[in-house]
């Protein structure tokens, strides 16, 4: 690490005192957001609470030293959970726990090849849609807690948002939700009323994690068996991290290295599985909350691990009577702030096709609860609609001379794969003319899909008798040319002496 990797690495960790303090008091915050969301993905996942929750402290330790996003929250939560599910089904938590590390393995491979520049392929409606779909998510998650309940949880939610909108009127030295679970919390135990609980959510662990190394036969049959769903979970809890990050980038107006989140997160992974918790990615509504509440440097994240193992074990009686209500209203405040509002204006104005992208990734995501989903079926037809935008811009336009009876074909605009079969039927392969000009200097060929166009065109033609002319390729087109279709460049050394070849 050089001194200027250093220097910055030291400014995510120690920026000033105040910073230290929102750091730490946001972190805290983001860590009773994360119990219910991890406890809820657990038994999604088909493990027992505690799997997830010492998941998460591991995750959130190793991420902060390690990851490439500071103020991001990582933990056992996401799509993730919904892939471990068949595996912890039909094999056990053993087998889940091997995947955890071999996933870990390849996300630590992924980001040692710096495969995080595939996320340039993500467009900005994609990115859209993933953000509202999540703040979507966010709520109907809430609902479940919102159903067959008494009017006390209805008065405890709508008391717990007002103190978080209203209390940053008043003092913002604390964050207001935080401010928010020790008022209710008080309330709930000052007058006893019917009210779900966080003890009611699931068993937290009475004990620290211990080295647990997965007792499954180290052979090619296990190797068999959890490598497709370590592939799956190394690449979900990738794309919902880089999301994540990405968001965080924007919301905070800073880079971040994705290639040393890739890494970072593949190392908390492993530790993950050697303490006995599953994989994880990182939770933007969380880290959203997170950076909501000031957290800015990786202070806030080692804080939300550690401050989860306080949770766990010294304050557990305590955590256990901290009202649900508080933190449904916590994440209603997360999910409203999360949603994109200006999206929905920027539909009459932006283009159809982008509309269109982030609807389907919106639509996608919240029919299938599944993040990675979403974002395919949104790269999917972003490029879709890359390829037919830029087939429309290739264009061939045909003149004829009758004094020296030659026909010209002037091309302009891109060759590639999508755009091939439509610059090839643009000529006539039993020209008239007794000489055909094929006039490249407006265009550039990219794959060997327009080459091998090209090449069928010259040949056919030459076939049936006519002289073809070749002119205008740029250096990289003709460099192309000379590597993939030799037979272009042999038929092109037989036409007339002006006739040429000729790199732009």
């Amino acid at each position: 690490m050089n001194s200027s990797a250093l220097s910055r690495y030291r400014a995510e960790w120690f920026n000033g005192a105040d910073n230290a303090r929102r750091d730490i008091l946001a972190g805290m915050v983001g860590t009773f957001a994360l119990i219910p969301e991890v406890i809820a993905f657990s038994f999604v996942a088909g493990i027992d609470p505690e799997v997830g929750l010492f998941a998460s402290f591991m995750i959130g330790i190793v991420i902060a030293f390690t990851g490439g996003r500071p103020a991001m929250i990582s933990g056992a939560a996401g799509s993730v959970a919904l892939v471990a599910a068949a595996l912890v089904h039909a094999h056990g938590l053993h087998y889940l726990l091997a995947a955890t590390l071999l996933a870990g393995l390849f996300q630590i491979a992924f980001g040692l090849m710096k495969l995080d520049v595939l996320m340039r392929f993500i467009s900005r409606s994609v990115r859209t849609g993933f953000v509202n779909a999540l703040a979507i998510l966010i709520f109907s998650a809430q609902v479940p807690q919102m159903l067959d309940v008494s009017w006390h949880t209805y008065a405890m939610i709508a008391g717990g948002l007002a103190i978080i909108y209203l209390a940053p009127r008043i003092t913002t030295a604390i964050p207001s939700p935080l401010i928010c679970i020790l008022v209710l919390t008080a309330i709930s135990i000052a007058f006893p009323m019917p009210i779900h609980i966080v003890a009611d959510l699931g068993r937290l662990p009475s004990s620290l994690p211990s080295f647990t190394f997965p007792a499954v036969p180290i052979d090619w049959q296990t190797l068999r068996i959890v490598t497709p769903y370590a592939l799956a979970m190394a690449a979900v809890g990738l794309l919902e991290s880089m999301m994540t990050a990405s968001v965080v980038d924007d919301l905070t107006e800073t880079t971040s290295s994705k290639a040393r989140e890739c890494t970072g997160l593949g190392l908390a992974n492993i530790a993950a599985g050697l303490f006995g918790g599953i994989a994880g990615c990182g939770m933007i509504g969380q880290t959203v909350g997170n950076v909501r509440y000031g957290g800015r440097g990786r202070l806030s994240t080692l804080v939300a691990g550690l401050f989860l193992l306080l949770v766990m074990v010294p304050l557990r009686p305590w955590v256990a009577q901290v009202p649900v209500a508080a933190l449904v209203a916590i994440m209603i405040m997360v999910s409203i702030s999360t949603f994109s509002w200006g999206s929905i204006r920027d539909l009459a104005r932006h283009p159809k096709v982008s509309g269109i992208v982030m609807l389907a990734t919106v639509v996608v995501t919240v029919a299938t609860h599944d993040l990675s989903m979403g974002v395919a079926v949104g790269v999917l037809l972003s490029g879709v609609f890359f390829a037919f935008k830029v087939t429309r811009l290739m264009e061939v336009a045909i003149d004829y001379d009758a004094a020296t009876d030659t026909r010209t074909y002037r091309v302009s605009g891109q060759i590639f794969f999508a755009s091939a079969d439509i610059f090839a039927d643009r000529f006539d392969l039993r020209d008239t003319a007794s000489c055909v000009r094929i006039d490249l200097t407006d265009s550039h060929l990219w794959d060997i899909t327009a080459v091998g166009a090209l090449e069928d065109i010259v040949t056919k033609m030459r076939r049936h008798g006519i002289i073809v002319e070749l002119i205008g390729l740029n250096e990289a087109s003709s460099i192309l040319v000379d590597q993939l279709a030799p037979a272009v460049g042999s038929a092109i050394s037989q036409v007339p002496g002006d006739s040429q070849l000729a790199p732009r």
